[in-house]
């Protein structure tokens, strides 16, 4: 998985807890630094992205840097930093998927820090000062709940700065590796303000920090990658039997991580379990032939839609797209209420009643391209529609990308959405699978563009990959 400034910021702050890993971290940064002079994604221009990344760099060059290449940077951080608050309020309300992982909490609690140590000017009215606002608000409202292991809100436990550490279950938010919530950041607030140098917080981030300093959005996810990977090679089909054998390995890991009535997490020590985790494995578990109960998808169900975690703010249309597809697996027609639920949920979610968004994924491309796989039997007038899209906002060379820079990933899905209604008996222009895949052999390679949503965006870059050859591989 790719590195993250914003995390990466957060780890090189230990400063005086653990001064190597700390400088290795600021090195990282400095190695990181955008043209521009922001931290981030390069591309795409991410604004949720850009915000935090750059506050929590400048933060930690403002309380750390000494050199005098570490003032240049700062120097150019600051005029970025004017750019992106100068322009927050259309800034933010420009990205179609809306905020990165826990931003209302987090952002106000970097602005703040960064007002105090005089990085930026006061926010006042601006929209990252009311921001800040409805964080005081949002604090009080939580008054008497207490954040532990089990609530997916500890992945953010940051969001609780100085002055709300009251809502954190300190004695119970480690994960067993020693992680909070699986995030180097949420741990490195953890092991400097919450239990100052904790030895088991500290390994973990030593686990999971790459030679050069840099550290992920999550660690470990050793069930979504096996899990996506495997459902992307799913959609050729039955594996022969040399490659069943390679596959099996996996799959017998991810059965023995399962738990009837809840499903699975991202990760084996992940305490939360979700509905897209749940929703997909089930799905490959039923291709692959492994005995499970859709019971465990069944208990994410809501009023109107399928929820992917407890208390979330809004629904996922990925994650209700995946519990789709995992109800079609269990042999649940069009008529059965669930189907009917998820179907309608999904219709009134659209975008010009053709196409998806999702908080999970930058581009629409991949939820949309999964609906058109899940909900084929199902609802083909949506996929119909859906397809029209796709085929329409394919480049002249082939390709797709949303963020006007055309990519592998986002091409890899368009071309699996297509190739597996015409495996199923709809009609395709030959010539437009064609297009896409002779452009996808000539762009395969990585490097791929953090297209995820966590924190900041991410690139998990086996999914990536087993999509793409999911698709080479089938012609």
């Amino acid at each position: 998985m790719s590195n993250l400034s914003y995390d990466t910021a957060w780890i090189a702050r230990l400063g005086e807890i653990n001064y190597e890993l700390s400088n290795n971290a600021l090195a990282w940064l400095s190695e990181n630094q955008l043209s521009d002079g922001s931290w981030g994604a390069a591309s795409p221009y991410y604004y949720h992205d850009r915000v935090i990344s750059t506050l929590a760099a400048m933060i930690v060059l403002m309380r750390r840097g000494r050199r005098n290449q570490d003032r240049k940077q700062l120097e150019d951080g600051l005029l970025a930093l004017e750019r992106i608050t100068h322009g927050a309020t259309r800034g933010l309300q420009s990205d179609p998927n809306g905020a990165t992982v826990g931003f209302e909490m987090i952002a106000p609690t970097l602005v703040e820090e960064a007002e105090s140590l005089g990085i930026i000017k006061q926010q006042a009215d601006r929209i990252l000062g009311r921001h800040s606002r409805a964080r005081v608000q949002k604090l009080e409202m939580l008054h008497g709940m207490k954040i532990d292991r089990r609530m997916t809100h500890a992945f953010s436990s940051e969001m609780a700065g100085t002055d709300g550490q009251h809502i954190l279950d300190v004695e119970n938010l480690q994960e067993v590796n020693g992680s909070v919530g699986n995030s180097p950041s949420a741990t490195a607030y953890y092991a400097l303000q919450l239990r100052p140098g904790d030895a088991r917080a500290i390994e973990y981030i030593q686990r999971n920090i790459d030679i050069n300093g840099g550290a992920p959005n999550v660690a470990p996810f050793d069930v979504f990658e096996p899990a996506w990977t495997l459902w992307n090679i799913s959609l050729l089909g039955l594996p022969d039997e040399e490659t069943m054998n390679l596959c099996k390995p996996h799959l017998d890991k991810l059965m023995a991580h399962w738990k009837p009535g809840t499903g699975i997490g991202h990760a084996s020590e992940y305490t939360p379990r979700d509905s897209d985790d749940t929703a997909l494995v089930y799905e490959l578990f039923r291709r692959f032939g492994y005995p499970v109960d859709i019971q465990a998808v069944l208990s994410y169900e809501e009023e109107t839609h399928f929820r992917c975690f407890a208390l979330e703010a809004n629904p996922s249309t990925s994650a209700n797209i995946h519990v789709l597809g995992a109800l079609r697996a269990a042999g649940f027609d069009s008529e059965h209420p669930a189907v009917v639920k998820v179907l309608k949920f999904l219709r009134g979610n659209r975008l010009d009643e053709r196409f998806w968004f999702d908080k999970w994924h930058a581009s629409p491309y991949y939820p949309t391209a999964h609906a058109m796989i899940a909900a084929h039997g199902l609802d083909n007038d949506m996929c119909l529609d859906a397809m029209s899209w796709i085929v329409e906002t394919q480049n002249p060379d082939g390709s797709w990308g949303y963020y006007r820079t055309p990519t592998a990933e986002e091409t890899a899905y368009c071309l699996q959405a297509l190739l597996y209604w015409e495996r199923n008996g709809g009609k395709v222009l030959q010539r437009r699978i064609e297009m896409g895949l002779d452009w996808l052999r000539e762009n395969q390679a990585a490097p791929y563009p953090p297209l995820w949503i966590g924190k900041g965006l991410y690139c998990p870059e086996n999914v990536i990959q087993s999509a793409i050859l999911s698709v080479l591989a089938a012609r």
